[in-house]
């Protein structure tokens, strides 16, 4: 165990932290998803440190060390220090004085076992000082070799703590879980679920996200839709068995996870009205909303079309552009696929979604030779007749697989 924590605390930053905090009897640890993360041998983007010392005396002896320090969420004990342009997010440790369901009222402490009771799942709560050696107030080693993810302490406690908890359960039993998840929590997930609804929108879109990121996504949407928390989150949602499909799929292309795709294959086919309906429930961004709107649009536009052969998808990738084809292509596919999750897919059929999602990649949209002026110039009025002309040369043009030239397209009018 102490090779992978000593690689942690080698991390870019995090011995002048302690070099700089570690002093006058106030100690300080790495802690949280850094810790957990290095100990199954997985990257961690996050470096966080709990501490006895008060904030502002983090923030006193940080900048007398020539760090920055920046004040992110002082009033609750979080000061972010930036060395070598890392950030570090350090925090003083804390009990919990008062709760209700969103956030929480703390007071400072100086007990570490106070600071883990406060904490979500016990493998979140390992602690490492700089010296290596680990400390594990709530057993969280043993959930974590296990792969097992357990709520610290009551677990109906915890979640009416915050009741974002119950989404955090589903994203780390996807991430990390093995195994049946504990009955404990989910009992605990089942009595509290109304609770879900006093979160906002924005916490329950950021923490859907990174559950339809986890490894085991579909194991976890199986366990919330068997808790209800999958029908209260995501109501717009079909059935379970195309978003099987979509992964067996996923899987074999290699595609990269994206949550908006994997959102799109737990919707229902060309479910326009839906999209608008969830992207509004849950305040998608423009882009994301504009995504989901445009794929389930072309979704519909070619439901019939071969778009395994070159010319239809190349005109294809004209008319409805490179996002949303790619989107569509991979949903067309795995909709086509057999039910029944232990049958093969059909031979080469994931070679074939692979070249037509890497001919969208290199497609490069080309630029008809010719434009309004030149009509203009053959005396075609300007206005809705001109817009007409337009796209009977556009038409002509595609279905030629865009090698009609200038001279061609302009016959055209003629005929």
């Amino acid at each position: 165990m102490s090779e992978p924590l000593r690689h942690l605390l080698s991390a870019p930053g995090v011995a002048s932290v302690f070099d700089a905090i570690v002093k006058d009897g106030d100690e300080a640890w790495l802690v949280g998803g850094c810790v957990r993360n290095a100990l199954l041998g997985e990257a961690s983007s996050d470096i966080d440190i709990a501490t006895q010392a008060l904030p502002e005396t983090v923030m006193a002896r940080a900048q007398a060390a020539g760090m920055k320090a920046v004040p992110t969420g002082i009033e609750h004990g979080t000061v972010t220090l930036v060395v070598d342009h890392t950030p570090i997010e350090v925090t003083t440790l804390r009990r919990d004085v008062e709760t209700d369901g969103r956030r929480a009222v703390v007071a400072f402490s100086r007990d570490l076992a106070e600071d883990a009771g406060r904490r979500d799942f016990t493998m979140n709560a390992l602690y490492v000082n700089q010296n290596a050696v680990l400390h594990d107030p709530v057993d969280g080693l043993a959930d974590l070799e296990a792969r097992r993810v357990r709520f610290i302490g009551d677990a109906a406690m915890r979640i009416q703590e915050d009741y974002l908890r119950t989404l955090r359960y589903f994203r780390f039993y996807g991430w990390y879980g093995h195994g049946a998840p504990d009955r404990d929590a989910i009992k605990a997930i089942v009595a509290n679920k109304a609770g879900l609804a006093s979160l906002s929108a924005e916490r329950v879109w950021a923490e859907l996200k990174k559950i339809l990121l986890a490894p085991h996504v579909t194991r976890s949407l199986l366990w919330m839709r068997q808790t209800g928390v999958y029908q209260s989150v995501l109501p717009e949602s079909g059935d379970m068995d195309g978003f099987a499909r979509f992964m067996r799929l996923e899987e074999a292309t290699g595609v990269h996870p994206d949550p908006l795709l994997r959102l799109m294959a737990l919707l229902p086919p060309q479910a326009a009205e839906r999209v608008k309906d969830l992207a509004s429930r849950l305040k998608l961004s423009g882009a994301e909303r504009d995504r989901l709107t445009s794929a389930m649009e072309t979704d519909a536009a070619l439901n019939s079309l071969p778009l395994a052969e070159p010319k239809p998808l190349r005109a294809a990738l004209y008319q409805h552009g490179e996002r949303a084809m790619r989107d569509v292509l991979i949903l067309q596919a795995a909709r086509a696929l057999d039910a029944d999750p232990e049958q093969a897919l059909p031979e080469g059929e994931a070679d074939r979604v692979t070249r037509m999602w890497n001919l969208a990649d290199t497609w490069t949209k080309p630029s008809m030779p010719v434009s309004g002026k030149d009509l203009l110039k053959r005396g075609v009025p300007a206005g809705p007749q001109l817009g007409t002309a337009l796209k009977m040369m556009e038409g002509a043009w595609a279905a030629s697989d865009f090698t009609m030239g200038r001279d061609d397209l302009l016959d055209v009018l003629k005929t």
